[in-house]
């Protein structure tokens, strides 16, 4: 066994649905680009737009799934499509790829959410994983009504999730608080409960991951800060009596070689317009998010740089993303070897989940795959892909042909 494997423990894959579209740079309409630099870009025409139509996002979860992903992660907001629709028309395009709903607690009601929650996990088989949204951008957050202040917003997650997990799990649930009230909740048929992930680098989240959450997420901050994070949960959790798992949020850039890799990432720097940069730069400074400010600070409020390596924030950690995308700003840029020492350097710190992406999303999510993957199977990081005789209908697709540029 390699010294990078920890006994009884590897690491758990995930890959990301666009349904706000996609395509080979890093604007293109996509997620995490703001709001005001998203229409009319010169790069969305220059970079091929792709369109998040169910048969493109189809084609994202079947690859997901044939390369041995085992979920897919679905955005929230009013910058794509609904996670919980676009994610349940996928369930009969899939047969064992899990899906990880977002979902904001400020626009939905918690009795509701656990019924949809039931319902979800009846009709998958059991394929539901949610990820519970606190919110940290105000303009966002007034498009739904929403104009409670930060330390409410986590005071009724707290509440919201009290909610949730008591329908599943003691109904009739009666809950009276200063969010929500409830009587008698309960949902029809019971409900396998689905893992809750969450994340929040701000003071109130952590009580609130500590006490309610299955996993607790990060971005891909530079390995003190995640370590940094990951006790400051435990110890919280450990006061609650309880136990939670981490995973972190974070892009992939890998090719046969390093040079490769930090070609592409040089050319992806170089496709970036200044005023897109200014105009994302001055957007994403309005964010109430912590999390948000440490990806920012990550770049020492730069916002201009002729070489990809000149955002290199720890070996292999890019801080490029976060240039032009809000939240998840880092990507692992690298050789396979490379990226797969990346993973087990973040593993060995207390990171079990990891959910990647890059783009377009088919591509890189073969780069990664056929790359990436072997390799951590041989640290003992990763277990064997299914065999596909197991489950018919799964057998691969065509595959597009991953061109670097």
């Amino acid at each position: 066994m390699s010294p990078d494997a920890i006994p009884g423990r590897g690491v758990t894959l995930h890959w990301f649905l666009p349904t706000s579209g996609d395509s080979r740079g890093l604007v293109g309409a996509g997620q995490g680009v703001p709001h005001e630099v998203r229409s009319g870009l010169h790069e969305t025409l220059r970079d091929g737009f792709r369109a998040p139509t169910i048969d493109y996002l189809a084609e994202v979860a079947r690859t997901a799934e044939q390369a041995g992903f085992t979920g897919v992660l679905t955005p929230t907001g009013t910058f794509c499509e609904d996670a919980w629709l676009a994610t349940a028309a996928l369930v009969r395009e899939t047969s064992r790829l899990k899906f990880l709903v977002a979902f904001r607690p400020g626009v939905i009601n918690p009795v509701l959410a656990a019924q949809m929650a039931a319902a979800y996990q009846r009709i998958s088989g059991g394929r539901l994983m949610l990820n519970v949204v606190t919110g940290g951008e105000p303009t966002e957050q007034a498009r739904f009504g929403d104009t409670v202040d930060k330390a409410q917003r986590y005071a009724r997650t707290a509440e919201f999730l009290e909610v949730v997990r008591g329908t599943w799990s003691a109904a009739p649930f009666d809950f009276e608080g200063d969010h929500y009230s409830a009587q008698g909740a309960l949902v029809a048929g019971g409900i396998d409960a689905p893992p809750v992930y969450f994340g929040g680098s701000s003071g109130p989240a952590g009580p609130v991951a500590a006490r309610y959450a299955d996993v607790y997420l990060t971005w891909g901050e530079p390995p003190e800060q995640v370590s940094e994070k990951i006790a400051w949960i435990r110890e919280l959790a450990a006061a609650e009596g309880r136990t939670v798992r981490f995973g972190m949020r974070v892009h992939t850039l890998s090719r046969d070689t390093s040079e490769a890799a930090w070609a592409h990432a040089q050319w992806l720097l170089d496709g970036l317009y200044p005023d897109t940069v200014a105009r994302a730069q001055a957007a994403m400074q309005a964010s109430e998010s912590t999390g948000q400010r440490r990806m920012s600070a990550l770049r020492d409020q730069r916002s201009s740089y002729a070489s990809a390596h000149d955002l290199e924030v720890h070996p292999g950690l890019w801080a490029g993303v976060g240039l032009v995308r809000g939240g998840a700003g880092t990507a692992f840029v690298g050789s396979h070897d490379e990226v797969a020492g990346l993973v087990a350097e973040y593993h060995a710190l207390g990171i079990d989940e990891f959910i990647l992406s890059g783009y377009p999303h088919v591509e890189e999510a073969w780069w990664f795959a056929e790359g990436v993957m072997p390799r951590l199977r041989a640290r003992g990081l990763l277990a064997p892909l299914p065999d596909p005789r197991e489950n018919p209908g799964t057998e691969p697709a065509p595959r597009r042909v991953a061109v670097s540029v």
